[in-house]
């Protein structure tokens, strides 16, 4: 009896509990490999995605936050690992995959209306498809979608390396864009005293995050819980090594690489224990919703990126970072990171040149396809 309530309670043990087994199960399910090819972490997602769909109950309140907090964590960790060679990056192929970004978003709206339109959807229902939603219809299309939007992003991954015949062995692992080491002597920091930098930046982050930008509709866009950090870590990774406030030792070390892992970790275990009921749900009445979900993830970034890696000649690893960012997909550049050697920063340095714009850009015009279609 005790254990079935454990399991059953919707209490904050059984929320831990739950975080727990689908972190660990998922790492171990991520060690497994097909031919070469793993999930790694995103498994983490998947095993949540199955608890929460056998009818574990987690608290809901208490899922959002970790869920929330994990991708902070996550960005900021990103954010300060880039920051340092950030700027320099952006000068010299940042402009190019920005605007890759700008016509990736543009594909994927112009494919939901048109699916709305030759399907006979809602347009309601495809804006929650197309992008993460926050009520109503939109957030069960949204339950639908991501998951297998994850796997779609992962596809396009493999498929841009089997167009282009890419060798990961031969593929460069840096860009030789800056040096990215610092001329100072490592800052000591140990403790309590490594975390100050990381809270602060967060702090700035949410307070970033949270201004609301006019842009002539009926709402705001703000940069987000995800997105204000993530601008305030790549700010405060270039500036800090810069002024010789700390060195690389702190941006790129052991601390901020585990508060990465950590928070991906937090932030798939929520997601995929948040979404379960809705997904087997939804599935059941809206199956097809899963087929137009992965066309509108999978179609405009195989095409972007195929013209990135034959026309402008950008690198893989920076590529599937970039489809990762420009669909403000955390698991994809997970992926990418596993993928990629290690200490290879490219697939942070293509997830984080174009985060910001496509955050902007997808909170935008995922408000723009429902005041259309009100």
């Amino acid at each position: 009896m005790w254990l079935t309530n454990l399991f059953t309670n919707g209490g904050v043990g059984t929320t831990v509990l739950m975080l727990s087994i689908s972190i660990f199960a998922g790492l171990l399910l991520g060690k497994l490999k097909v031919k070469g090819i793993t999930l790694g972490i995103t498994w983490v997602l998947f095993v949540g995605i199955g608890l929460s769909a056998v009818g574990i109950s987690c608290n809901a309140e208490m899922l959002h936050i970790i869920k929330e907090f994990g991708l902070i964590l996550f960005v900021t960790a990103v954010g300060l690992q880039v920051g340092p060679g950030f700027f320099a990056s952006f000068k010299k192929g940042g402009l190019a995959m920005n605007l890759m970004a700008l016509v990736n978003v543009a594909l994927g709206v112009g494919i939901t209306v048109l699916i709305a339109h030759l399907a006979g959807e809602e347009l309601t229902d495809m804006a929650g498809v197309y992008t993460g939603a926050i009520s109503g219809r939109l957030a069960a299309g949204y339950a639908v979608a991501y998951p297998l939007a994850v796997v779609g992003m992962i596809v396009s991954c493999l498929l841009l390396r089997w167009f282009c015949r890419v060798d990961l062995k031969k593929e460069p692992t840096e860009e030789h864009l800056t040096s990215q080491t610092s001329q100072t002597s490592p800052t000591s920091k140990k403790g309590g005293i490594l975390l100050i930098p990381i809270f602060v930046i967060i702090a700035l982050g949410i307070v970033l995050g949270s201004l609301p930008i006019p842009v002539g509709m009926k709402a705001p866009v703000k940069l987000g819980l995800a997105g204000g950090p993530l601008v305030v870590a790549l700010v405060a990774g270039w500036l800090g090594v810069k002024k010789g406030w700390y060195s690389t030792d702190f941006t790129d070390g052991q601390g901020v690489h585990m508060l990465r892992e950590v928070g991906i970790a937090l932030f798939l275990a929520g997601v995929g224990l948040g979404a379960g009921d809705k997904f087997v749900e939804t599935v059941q009445v809206h199956y097809m919703w899963v087929v137009y979900g992965v066309i509108i993830t999978m179609i405009p970034p195989i095409l972007v990126t195929l013209f990135g890696r034959l026309v402008l000649h950008l690198n893989y690893f920076t590529l599937c970072g970039f489809i990762g960012g420009s669909h403000t997909d955390p698991p994809t550049l997970a992926f990418a990171n596993n993928m990629a050697p290690e200490g290879c920063k490219l697939p942070n340095m293509g997830y984080a040149t174009v985060y910001p714009l496509t955050m902007f850009l997808r909170i935008f015009t995922a408000q723009l396809l429902v005041l259309m279609a009100i």
